[in-house]
């Protein structure tokens, strides 16, 4: 049975004040574009390149954000919906060649029953910090994707927080080393004034991941990690500026993108599941 978006539906679950206060603040679209954010970006972009099917296709982006990655999408021939709780969000995406917008909630999707090729959360799994609500929007993904189609999720690793503290030298700042410690321990991120840096968040264990899909009847095919270790490097962003460099610091990032034993290294981890055809 198709489900289609109506007057009486139930309300899609509302988003934690906190989390809409900081994207309404709109640095998000700025921090991938520049500085070592970029290479979170075009590894992302090198990844989903690889793993979506052909152009054209059906990619419903939730939680898509400004539409920097439904942009490329759609010059590369994609049909892209962005779905985001963010009212600025949407109205930004929204303005996009080829994009189409609108607000939404990944744990209730405005979207019909195998309606798409492929369903990306690139941004909604890390803030969900309750494992439910992360399995109750998978499971909306694999409703809303085609039998065999795919579903691609971002997680931010377990230590992404403790490895950027260090690397930026905040560690040794005795409050922010408890608050990084104890994120450490359960991966639980709050917001809080004395880290105006980001705001409630899960941090996954990449083992956690795979399991969930799962549990929301996707299978998991595979893990990528997006940085590596590049991006704790000190010389990382002049090496971003220089063509040459750029290409070869993508390259030792890809050799490594699948090993077990990096993956937690990595910023953040892409995980893929497909819908059983």
């Amino acid at each position: 049975m198709t489900r289609s978006p109506s007057a009486t539906d139930p309300q899609p679950p509302s988003l934690r004040g906190d989390i809409l206060a900081y994207y309404e603040q709109g640095k998000e679209d700025a921090r991938l574009r520049q500085g070592t954010g970029r290479l979170e970006f075009w590894r992302t972009q090198e990844i989903l390149r690889r793993l979506l099917p052909e152009a054209p296709a059906r990619v419903l982006d939730v939680g898509g954000g400004t539409g920097i990655h439904a942009e490329w999408l759609a010059r590369d021939g994609y049909e892209v919906e962005v779905v985001d709780p963010v009212p600025l969000h949407v109205e930004q995406s929204g303005r996009l060649p080829g994009v189409t917008a609108r607000l939404g909630d990944a744990r209730a999707l405005p979207a019909e029953d195998a309606a798409y090729d492929a369903v990306l959360f690139l941004g909604p799994l890390y803030h969900l910090p309750e494992r439910p609500d992360r399995i109750r929007a998978l499971a909306e993904a694999h409703r809303a994707v085609r039998p065999g189609g795919v579903v691609i999720g971002a997680t931010i690793n377990r230590f992404a927080g403790l490895n950027d503290t260090l690397l930026q030298g905040n560690y040794f700042l005795p409050e922010r080393r408890v608050r990084v410690d104890a994120v450490s321990v359960d991966g639980r991120h709050a917001a809080s004034s004395d880290d105006p840096h980001f705001t409630t968040a899960y941090f996954a264990d990449p083992a956690e991941v795979p399991p969930e899909f799962t549990e929301a009847g996707l299978v998991h095919e595979g893990q990528y990690g997006v940085e590596g270790v590049a991006w704790l490097m000190g010389g990382v962003e002049e090496w971003l500026d220089d063509p040459e460099r750029r290409e070869a610091v993508l390259a030792a990032t890809r050799r490594i993108e699948s090993e077990p034993s990096l993956l937690g290294a990595s910023g953040h981890v892409l995980t893929v599941g497909r819908r059983r055809g």
